[in-house]
């Protein structure tokens, strides 16, 4: 099932995607997509829905974040080999946390806009983890049970603000549009192993990201134990994985990094696309 969230006369509404990539209204059955909605039983009574059965969404769609809510937005950092080879650093021994703000997250399609005096922009193609039942002290055995889906994550980064302005890479990663989120959550009976999925990312159409989720140095489920060991992760909290190598800060022999007009374009195999037009701050 892959579950969404669009915008529609001036608020946002829960929906689905049909078989045939249609979207589909859910207002009658849940007022959003949050945390409420996502533990196993309420996943099953709409999976039990009839999709053909419910409204249809006529014309263009304008995604929101296919999460609402969220009360916490975790990044992991450094968390694939390649990746972390190619900047230089030393695999970590256990993963590395940051937060993004909430606040950060936008629609799958929506502007990624520069802050004012940014100079180092750069694009993340990252697997996303939706949680759908609390998980506190969970072993990685069972941590993949208390996931509600997966998702497409930009976790858009200013290199300057996260390393030179001192404290945390929050920074960073937290100014408004830096986390698309979408097009879809999708359930995790869909994805039969979160390791083994690809993920791309092109920026005006030349291929700057390829990865496999088989390449992370922790596993979805290593994560996920860690993280529980440490704060009660919640229903509808979501998780950036960690990305693959190809980041503008990692190309030689000199960084390239996002301007106004550069266009994004992040897949991950079943989980759906994103597409980004940069634009600067007013």
């Amino acid at each position: 099932m892959k579950l969404l969230r669009y915008r529609a006369e001036g608020e946002v509404r829960p929906g689905l995607l049909d078989g045939a990539g249609r979207v589909r209204d859910l207002s009658a059955h849940v007022p959003d997509i949050t945390g409420a909605v996502l533990d196993d039983a309420a996943l099953g009574r709409l999976a039990a829905l009839d999709a053909e059965a419910l409204p249809l969404v006529e014309g263009p769609v304008d995604l929101a974040p296919c999460v609402g809510q969220a009360g916490k937005f975790l990044g992991i950092g450094l968390n694939y080999t390649d990746h972390a080879e190619e900047m230089g650093l030393a695999l970590p021994e256990h993963p590395i946390l940051f937060l993004k703000a909430t606040s950060s997250m936008t629609g799958a399609n929506d502007d990624v806009v520069l802050p004012r005096g940014s100079v180092a922009a750069d694009w993340e193609v990252e697997l996303g983890v939706v949680i759908g039942t609390a998980a506190k002290y969970v072993t990685e055995a069972d941590a993949l049970s208390h996931v509600a889906g997966y998702c497409v994550i930009n976790d858009v980064s200013e290199r300057d603000y996260q390393t030179k302005l001192a404290g945390q890479w929050t920074k960073g990663k937290s100014c408004d549009t830096f986390g698309p989120i979408g097009p879809w959550l999708v359930t995790q009976d869909e994805v039969a192993d979160p390791q083994d999925l690809w993920l791309t990312c092109d920026v005006n159409g030349e291929r700057r990201q390829s990865g496999h989720t088989g390449t992370m140095v922790f596993t979805v489920a290593q994560i996920i134990s860690h993280l529980s060991q440490l704060m009660t992760l919640h229903p509808g909290d979501v998780i950036a994985t960690g990305t693959p190598p190809g980041v503008g800060m990692g190309i030689k022999p000199e960084p390239v990094y996002l301007k106004a007009g550069d266009v994004m374009r992040l897949e991950i195999e079943g989980l759906g696309v994103q597409t980004q037009t940069v634009r600067a701050d007013d």
